[in-house]
């Protein structure tokens, strides 16, 4: 083993895709299945969706999981 690893923050762009589909946080938290509040808390990054939900949104917006969530180094 060598270092430790930098911690690791999940980005979205989720908001983007709402607003490109003319979603409101209300509409697409119905139609995937979650409550107003889970989409809020995603969007405001204080809440990593779990990977089957993280699927079933790209997949609701017909794109790669990559294209609205992503990894980075947090800065310490």
């Amino acid at each position: 083993m060598g270092k430790s690893a930098a911690p690791l923050k999940i980005v979205n762009r989720l908001h983007v895709f709402r607003a490109e589909h003319h979603l409101t946080q209300e509409r697409l938290a119905k139609e995937i299945g979650v409550t107003r509040a889970t989409i809020v808390a995603i969007e405001k990054g204080d809440y990593n969706p779990s990977l089957g939900l993280a699927f079933r949104i790209a997949r609701y917006f017909n794109t790669d999981i990559n294209a609205i969530f992503t990894v980075e180094e947090e800065n310490k």
